[in-house]
């Protein structure tokens, strides 16, 4: 009995000295350290478009733009990360709304970002003095170190999302800034930039820049030849070839032409189209991923819950919470999470009940 008493001493003892010394032993932790599954804290949720638009729009008549705040961004909050600004532990979206003949002033950082218009134009993001339209279903890129302002050349406000890797480069402290311009380097509003000139021919690549990029030099991937790809995605399907990733689901994953890789390192975006009636299997995907509806309406399942979204509306998929979509009509969503990353470390993993884990 006093053995044992002297033993109960010795092991409160050892437990107070794991703490005054900054220590945790792993055998009271292990499910959390090593869960069966992945436990993400972050939460599947949704924005309504209606909203953010609202927000952003009282936003606009409230709030100023310029040097210091820089962006009129409004960043989606996942309710398990309270306090962040952040969508998923990797990714950043944020609604950011510019106004009439307004300019947001030029800066650059370490940090990838894209812009993604549901709606709207009128609006140029110039990159590295390149000023590239953004319109309707346009993906524009500013990679990480880039300089890049924007200005409205309209009378009319214009609102976009905004997709970046803040809360990865956060973690991992990779983070720069620097200001630059002002205004923008220039103020030119061509149809076509300079980048789409020399990078945005289909399958020919200019022999003066044979050297690959780390990120996509293409600024804007048009929403023209998105529809164009997958409508004839389910045009072929409809003739009897493979073409769909699953019956009546037609996607294209956007490229870095000098690689044919992901558009940027940390971020993987992609556009997805159902048909009416259409419905994906339900998975489990390792990373996170955020969702918007370009256009029709549907239901989305998320773990156990079902939602009913519309155009513009927004959601959350953290690691491998089950997702799946159901179209009422022909169904468009734009797509982007952080595949390269959980790629690039070897942790990628998919799992469709029934079937083995890939």
């Amino acid at each position: 009995m006093h053995e044992m008493q002297n033993d109960e001493l010795a092991l409160a003892a050892l437990y107070r000295d794991f703490e005054a010394n900054g220590l945790a032993p792993l055998w009271t932790q292990r499910d959390d350290l090593m869960p069966f599954t992945p436990a993400p804290v972050a939460r599947a949720h949704v924005w309504r478009w209606d909203a953010l638009f609202d927000i952003a729009e009282r936003s606009g008549r409230l709030v100023p733009i310029g040097r210091g705040g820089e962006r009129r961004a409004i960043g989606l909050v996942n309710p398990g990360l309270p306090g962040t600004g952040y969508a998923t532990p990797t990714l950043w979206c944020a609604i950011q709304y510019l106004g009439g003949h307004e300019t947001a002033p030029e800066h650059r950082h370490s940090q990838n970002a894209f812009r993604f218009v549901v709606e709207g134009e009128g609006v140029w993001t110039v990159v590295n003095g390149d000023p590239v339209r953004m319109s309707r279903g346009d993906l524009l890129l500013t990679p990480g170190w880039n300089f890049h302002g924007h200005h409205n050349d309209t009378d009319n406000p214009m609102a976009w999302i905004d997709g970046l890797d803040i809360p990865f480069s956060s973690y991992t402290d990779v983070g720069f800034f620097e200001f630059g311009s002002e205004r923008v380097t220039d103020e030119a509003s061509p149809e076509v930039s300079r980048s789409e000139r020399l990078w945005g021919h289909a399958g020919l690549r200019p022999i003066s820049a044979l050297d690959d990029k780390i990120s996509s030099p293409l600024a804007a991937y048009r929403w023209a030849a998105t529809d164009a790809a997958l409508t004839e995605q389910l045009a072929l399907e409809d003739e009897g070839y493979p073409a769909t990733i699953e019956q009546g689901h037609a996607a294209v994953r956007y490229v870095n032409p000098t690689t044919g890789g992901d558009v940027m390192p940390t971020i993987r975006c992609e556009f997805h189209r159902l048909r009416a009636g259409a419905q994906t299997a339900l998975r489990h995907e390792v990373g996170s991923s955020v969702w918007q509806v370009f256009e029709g309406s549907g239901r989305v399942t998320l773990g156990d819950e079902e939602h009913r979204v519309g155009t513009g509306d927004l959601f959350v998929v953290p690691s491998w919470v089950p997702w799946m979509l159901s179209a009422d009509g022909p169904f468009d969503l734009f797509r982007f999470n952080d595949g390269p990353i959980i790629d690039r470390l070897g942790f990628a993993r998919t799992y469709l009940p029934g079937q083995d884990v890939t």
